[in-house]
């Protein structure tokens, strides 16, 4: 069992790491030529989302499936509900229409097709 101690030291770990990966990405994009919005899009995406990567390839290796679908189901909701949600309290958002005729009913269909194949318990490979 974790102590608390364990915890608290791995989850300082985790965010300095994530922390120091974006920086470093970031200088080294920069030094390279490559425009601010792609940093933006790649580069400090792929910061902020190795953890749960790490975290998914591990479990998996381990035999625990079923944490790193959890992980990324749940960090999913977690980004789409609280951070936009946030931002939303902070500043309202303007939105585009195409966002709620295409983009949303899309959104719902590929939420309803993921959860109808992993609804028997168990997603296979050709669902992933």
């Amino acid at each position: 069992m974790l102590s608390a101690v364990e915890i608290i030291v791995g989850i300082l770990l985790l965010f300095g790491g994530g922390e120091l990966f974006v920086q470093e990405s970031v200088a080294l994009a920069l030094l390279l030529g490559i425009p601010r919005l792609v940093i933006g899009l790649t580069v400090v995406a792929m910061g902020t989302s190795a953890p749960e990567l790490f975290v998914s390839v591990l479990s998996t290796l381990q035999g625990a499936d079923d944490l790193a679908v959890s992980n990324i189901v749940g960090s999913n909701i977690f980004n789409v509900l609280v951070v936009l949600g946030c931002s939303a309290l902070i500043l309202p958002l303007r939105v585009h229409s195409r966002l709620i005729r295409r983009d949303v009913p899309l959104l719902l269909a590929v939420s309803m097709a993921v959860w109808g194949m992993a609804s028997p318990g168990r997603m296979t490979w050709q669902a992933g």
